[in-house]
């Protein structure tokens, strides 16, 4: 406060002349986060600004205001119903998502507190902002990822209604041409409102790879970075910027060799991505005369667009917990039988692995009440979860067959730690084909069951293993990380090791040997098998069936 008001005097030697000088970052930087949505973009900053705190608290007239605020919210409701009915141009992930959106908006605790606030003399919009606040001092302190995403939609939602409540009524925004949208974080409706012909990237101080953002990011196209700690400080409105989904970086007022570097890498890809195309509908052959199947890795319906898009000869992982996690409450066995009758469908024939029910750790389920854990990634996730709870998973593989009514059924069971648990889990998968049978339903016309490895202790236990089942994957993304006791989203060890260092390569190799001994057929799912240097890798180690991201197939089979 002195030196404010010693400059504003002009007391300091000098500082006379500097009074109108504005001062802003100005020098190049760069600031590591995580990636969230792959690819390279340039422009221009344009801060998301966030409604401003109510000016208002106490109402002169509560009934009025609580009036105000049940219009607020009905235009607010309409507004993304309005997005839903396809006045966006909204479709797959980017849809499902604004229905979890509109899902929150009718939340009757968020609404009813909404309420009481009002109904105690406070304005709508101090109303609004006390009920943020509290959501906030509430969910900041939830270690579950699942809670705390679901804090930012809330916030996200609050910062809406104070918008329409401001005569602001949400829509499509305006922005100039190359622009990079900086946010603290950002709502799925939010980001739907921006052109995306002008949306160029994305950077967020906060979020997840696993936020409604990061998902919509990915659908739309949109190299996305996040996690990027002090981002809206140390930039300016207009200033030039480079999002890196690829390294997980942002770099701020970039040199001139950097921006030549990166408009390179930009080509680059390009030439690439035009050669993938030409090479889509070749057979994946090498030179020797092995036939590689490239399968694709999912978890929407709408994921299935891109078995035409990229060439993938099926799908090798469909995760099918995406369903739980953004619904308020357990779905019901018709709606999980039609989420899968329509993936089947969808598929055309070609062959769909779905990997029962993978949550907890840090998947959590808002309905499922848990014992909280001190380490939850090693804790009851998975198939132990479906274990300790047989109806959770005997629900979902009743309607796995029913869906699978006729046609091959591909069924595997995640974080198998142990051969009993494997055992078990089949266990319940032949209960439930005895109660079809014996109620005269109609069974798949062939069952697969299989096992992914995932857990270390398996890799000295196949013996055993291999024999009871159809197939196996490997995760490559668990497996790694339990190997080296690295959490591979925590950017502080993540980079602790290396996929391709000879521990890891010896696991691969032993367990493609094992496989081949016992013909059982194997694949790889994961991360590792979207990059062409370790595609290769995965090739020269024998394994033949690679299930690889959407964005890495074309790469996997060039």
């Amino acid at each position: 406060m002195v030196l404010a008001e010693t400059v504003a005097s002009g007391e300091l030697l000098g500082l006379d002349e500097l009074r109108d000088v504005e001062v802003a970052p100005h020098r190049p930087e760069r600031i590591k986060g995580q990636r969230f949505a792959e690819g390279l973009a340039i422009g221009h900053a344009v801060l998301h600004e966030a409604p401003v705190a109510p000016e208002r608290l106490l109402a002169d007239d509560p009934v009025a205001e609580e009036g105000r605020l049940k219009l607020g919210l009905t235009a607010l409701k309409a507004n993304i119903d309005s997005m839903l009915e396809g006045g966006q141009g909204l479709a797959g992930p980017s849809y499902e998502v604004l229905e979890t959106y509109r899902m929150f908006a009718d939340d009757r605790g968020w609404n009813r507190s909404l309420e009481e606030a009002v109904r105690g003399g406070l304005t709508a919009e101090a109303a609004v902002d006390r009920v943020r606040n509290e959501h906030r001092a509430r969910f900041a302190k939830a270690r579950d990822p699942y809670i705390r995403e679901r804090l930012h939609d809330l916030e996200d939602l609050a910062n809406r209604l104070l918008r329409v409540l401001a005569g602001d009524q949400p829509g499509q925004r305006e922005l100039p041409d190359d622009t990079i949208l900086v946010a603290r974080n950002l709502g799925p409706a939010d980001l739907l409102e921006y052109p995306r012909d002008k949306l160029r990237g994305l950077l967020l101080e906060e979020g997840s790879a696993a936020s409604h953002a990061g998902i919509v990011a990915r659908a739309l196209q949109i190299p996305c970075v996040g996690r990027l700690a002090g981002l809206r400080d140390r930039l300016s409105e207009g200033d030039l910027v480079i999002a890196d989904g690829e390294s997980g970086e942002a770099f701020l007022r970039p040199r001139p060799e950097m921006l030549d570097a990166v408009q390179a890498r930009m080509q680059l890809r390009a030439q690439r991505h035009a050669e993938f195309v030409a090479l889509r509908d070749t057979p994946a052959i090498t030179r020797d005369g092995v036939r590689v199947t490239v399968l694709a890795n999912a978890g929407l319906v709408v994921d299935l667009d891109t078995l035409d898009e990229t060439g993938a000869e099926g799908i090798g992982l469909f995760r099918t917990e995406f369903q739980f996690m953004v619904s308020e409450e357990l779905p019901r066995l018709q709606a999980q039988t039609d989420l899968y009758r329509r993936v089947l469908d969808a598929a055309g024939g070609r062959p769909v692995t779905f990997r029962t029910l993978d949550v907890g750790g840090d998947k959590v389920l808002p309905y499922l009440e848990v014992e909280r854990e001190e380490n939850p990634a090693l804790g009851r996730r998975a198939i132990r979860l479906g274990l300790d709870r047989p109806g959770l998973l005997r629900l979902q593989l009743r309607a796995l067959l029913s869906a699978a009514a006729g046609r091959e059924l591909r069924v595997m069971f995640p974080m198998i730690a142990t051969v009993d648990e494997f055992r078990a889990a089949r266990a319940l998968m032949d209960a439930e084909c005895e109660w079809a049978e014996r109620r005269g339903k109609t069974l798949p016309a062939s069952l697969r069951v299989g096992a992914m490895i995932e857990a270390p202790s398996l890799l000295w236990h196949l013996d055993a293993l291999l024999p009871l089942t159809d197939f196996v994957s490997i995760g490559t993304n668990d497996l790694f990380q339990y190997m080296y006791a690295a959490d591979r989203t925590n950017p502080l060890v993540s980079d602790r090791y290396d996929p391709l260092s000879p521990p890891t390569l010896r696991a691969l190799q032993d367990i493609q040997r094992q496989c081949a001994e016992t013909e059982t057929p194997v694949s790889v799912c994961g991360e590792l098998a979207g990059r062409p240097l370790e595609a290769m890798v995965l090739l020269a180690l024998g394994y033949t069936r690679l299930s690889a991201p959407a964005g890495g197939v074309d790469r996997s089979s060039a």
